[in-house]
């Protein structure tokens, strides 16, 4: 079942940015800045708590990149069943199956201020694969597919507004990206270096091979 609850609390209790409300995030009104410390009546006093397990810190890291990409439980376990038996690195190629999804692509370019912009944008059919309407969050875009703006929707606020964001960074190697056509391509399947999160997704490898 997807969180449906405030998306800062997500934040503050994993103690930092999982960008998930777009500019504000880039604000100084990101509840993270403000009070970075644990959601809760004694979220103050998480320095005097005895020192996480393992299992805890496994856990917390597969909850934290369960909410960078807002999936659910079933999600997370259906794609990391997927790559486990791929040639590579589990971890690596976990993270590179949840970055081509169709939802993730759509933020990546700049065509959603959040992923959970860009999930609102898919499912009222606003975007496109190779000029076919895909309307599946998680549909995994493969190297050499267009992801476009349908032509009809190109003048909706919030797409022009995400786009005029100049605050989201330098753009990814794996992605090309024409502004002018509201388009973009995967150029390739995404290196684990050249995917920009904070996360240890080893510790979710070991978490599922107990």
């Amino acid at each position: 079942m997807r969180y449906l609850g405030p998306s800062c609390r997500q934040c503050r209790r994993e103690g930092t940015k999982l960008f998930l409300k777009g500019t504000k995030c880039f604000t100084e009104k990101c509840p993270v800045e403000r009070r970075p410390y644990a959601p809760g009546q004694h979220g103050q006093n998480t320095a005097r708590r005895r020192k996480s397990s393992e299992y805890a810190k496994q856990l917390r890291e597969k909850q934290k990149i369960k909410r960078i990409y807002g999936v659910s439980e079933r999600q997370f376990r259906n794609t990391f069943q997927r790559v486990v038996s791929l040639p590579g690195i589990t971890g690596h190629e976990l993270l590179a199956s949840l970055e081509s999804r169709l939802d993730n692509m759509v933020y990546r370019m700049g065509f959603a201020s959040s992923r959970k912009a860009a999930r609102q944008l898919i499912r009222h059919r606003h975007v496109e694969v190779n000029q076919k309407t895909v309307d599946i969050p998680s549909y995994l875009v493969r190297p050499g597919q267009e992801v476009r703006v349908r032509p009809k929707s190109r003048e909706q606020v919030s797409i022009l507004t995400a786009m005029d964001q100049s605050s989201r960074g330098a753009p990814l190697s794996w992605l090309a990206v024409d502004r002018e056509s509201f388009s973009g391509r995967m150029l390739e399947r995404p290196a684990r270096a050249n995917i920009p999160i904070n996360a240890q997704e080893q510790l979710v490898v070991e978490l599922y091979s107990k």
